[in-house]
């Protein structure tokens, strides 16, 4: 029978006359979902003496017997019913208030255009797995992807790396492959000499692009230069006939855009791939970004190595 229908004044919060937490909370709804102060307390990883006595004091404090109890079993009160159905329902929200689970980390990974392939989406799979924190990745349009401007907390740069400020692993080199015009002279080509794109104008991408103008020989320059400050207008320049470009040979596995088509190149330098973050004030996960990585790329070459060795 209920406090209201036996004329008991339950009484109010905040009298001085409560004193709950909870755990009588949740040692009530333990014991009500297994019928069991035994189990329950298992559940709880605490003792029966304990559970008995705060199942009592809540009890006490309602003033209402919740379970009936006898010496071959337990079972509900309708009081206890009725708490077990509205507890079932609020003390996961007042749990949630109470204990939040804490923020991820989160560690901002910045980049020019077009991440490598497989590689670096398995660190930062792997990366999160080892530290339950978030890779958010972060296009700039700038020479070091954000990290000279705190924007980003690593990025992966490709062309020289900053020579201060600056903590640099290198993760190897990519080959090259030449961007030109549908229905282009090279367009169709099985592959292009790097001197013979000198013979056309060059698209270059001069806040971001891996090749700069110093990648040119003084003696055999290309034919003209037309500038542009990101991956994006690059792309478009060479689609609306302004001149070639150069660019990382994954540009070859991926359909970029129609207007586009791509060659390999010989004879190209190799673009440097890199992952930088500052010297001072660098975020506490950024060097375990880099370890990771560094390890997966390792990983990944030896594989490769030792199928090329299997080979017959």
């Amino acid at each position: 029978m209920s406090a209201q229908a036996t004329g008991q004044r339950m009484p109010e919060p905040g009298t001085g006359m409560w004193d709950l937490n909870f755990k009588h909370l949740q040692a009530f709804l333990a014991v009500a979902d297994t019928l069991s102060f035994t189990s329950a307390a298992d559940q709880l990883g605490s003792n029966q003496p304990t559970l008995t006595r705060s199942v009592r004091r809540l009890e006490e404090q309602l003033g209402v017997p919740l379970f009936l109890r006898t010496t071959r079993q337990v079972s509900l009160s309708p009081d206890g019913a009725r708490l077990r159905d509205r507890l079932r329902e609020l003390l996961p929200h007042l749990s949630q208030a109470l204990f939040p689970e804490p923020e991820r980390p989160v560690l901002r990974l910045g980049f020019a255009w077009l991440l490598p392939d497989g590689w670096v989406q398995e660190a930062i799979r792997r990366f999160e797995k080892e530290t339950g924190a978030q890779v958010e990745l972060r296009r700039r349009d700038d020479r070091w992807a954000g990290v000279d401007q705190a924007a980003v907390d690593v990025a992966l740069l490709r062309g020289r790396p900053p020579a201060d400020r600056m903590k640099v692993t290198a993760l190897g080199a990519e080959e090259c492959a030449a961007a030109v015009p549908q229905g282009h002279p090279l367009d169709g080509r099985s592959w292009v000499s790097w001197a013979e794109l000198a013979d056309h104008p060059l698209v270059v991408n001069s806040m971001s692009g891996a090749i700069q103008d110093a990648d040119w020989s003084a003696d055999a320059p290309p034919a003209g230069t037309v500038r542009c400050h990101n991956f994006d207008e690059c792309l478009e320049s060479v689609a609306a006939g302004r001149g070639v470009s150069v660019m990382p040979d994954l540009v070859l596995r991926r359909n970029l855009h129609p207007a586009v088509a791509f060659v390999p190149l010989r004879e190209a330098p190799s673009i440097p791939l890199s992952l930088i973050r500052p010297v001072q004030g660098a975020h506490p996960l950024a060097e375990r970004f880099a370890l990771v990585t560094r390890k997966v790329l390792l990983t990944r070459r030896s594989r490769a190595a030792g199928r090329v060795r299997a080979r017959p």
